[in-house]
């Protein structure tokens, strides 16, 4: 069974081999390993699993392998390998399920506000595969939400970040006075403040739309969760097992 260096290490691996072939070769088939909007018929029950490793650019990429080495490591040698890699996938799965709920949600909203304005299904779906919007409907509904929710529809999501922060919360449960550092804090800070700071903010910019750039937060947040859920369920049956012990 591999070690906790060389599970890592190949997560890494096939990351970067997949970021290379379909970034830098441009191989087209590769981009349906993105995960599409579930309306949207490039959307494949396969890409719950297989967005977790596409990555949008370099920076998005290094970011993400170097916080999986740096928290997943220690977890990794702590629960051994098989534990580490159901953790990691369920997390991203988590993370995708959210996302696309929330997704949903909104892209219901405003596809109930345009039909409410006389516009048929039919109607929608040929402006979301055109992405031709007539002005009267741009007037009536307003521009940013017609881009949302054309963006909705249209743009997938790629990345290992949810998992990632599933991996940040079992880091700061299990070394919660681990000094971290923000960007731009001068002074780190326990893991068990810096791990709901960033949630947090997760959670303001994916509920106010304040994000800058184009950023899945409520992937984030949903890694999260499910990482608190797991955790949550693990603790259940220790608790239930030594119970039973004693």
């Amino acid at each position: 069974m591999p070690s906790a260096k060389q599970s890592i290490y190949y997560l890494v691996a096939i990351n970067v081999l997949i970021f290379v072939v379909s970034y830098y070769f441009k191989i087209s088939e590769f981009q349906t390993l993105a995960l599409y909007f579930p309306l949207n018929e490039k959307f494949h029950y396969y890409q719950i699993v297989t967005h977790m490793f596409m990555h949008g650019g370099i920076a998005h990429l290094l970011f993400n392998m170097y916080a999986l080495w740096s928290f997943g490591t220690p977890l990794e040698k702590s629960w051994q390998t098989p534990k580490f890699l159901l953790f990691y996938f369920a997390t991203g799965i988590g993370a995708a399920l959210l996302y696309s709920l929330a997704n949903y949600y909104q892209f219901m909203l405003i596809s109930d506000q345009i039909m409410a304005l006389g516009y048929s299904a039919e109607n929608i779906q040929t402006m979301l595969t055109s992405g031709y919007v007539d002005n009267s409907l741009v007037n009536k509904i307003g521009e940013p939400r017609l881009i949302e929710f054309m963006s909705i529809f249209n743009s997938p999501v790629v990345g290992a970040s949810g998992a990632i922060y599933g991996i940040l919360v079992a880091f700061a449960f299990s070394y919660p006075n681990a000094k971290l550092a923000l960007i731009f804090l001068p002074v780190p800070i326990s893991a068990k403040y810096f791990v709901p700071v960033i949630i947090a903010g997760d959670l303001f910019f994916g509920i106010t739309k304040y994000s800058i750039g184009n950023i899945a937060h409520f992937a984030h947040v949903g890694g999260a969760l499910t990482a608190l859920l797991i955790i949550f369920l693990w603790k259940m049956r220790n608790n239930y097992t030594n119970k039973i012990d004693q």
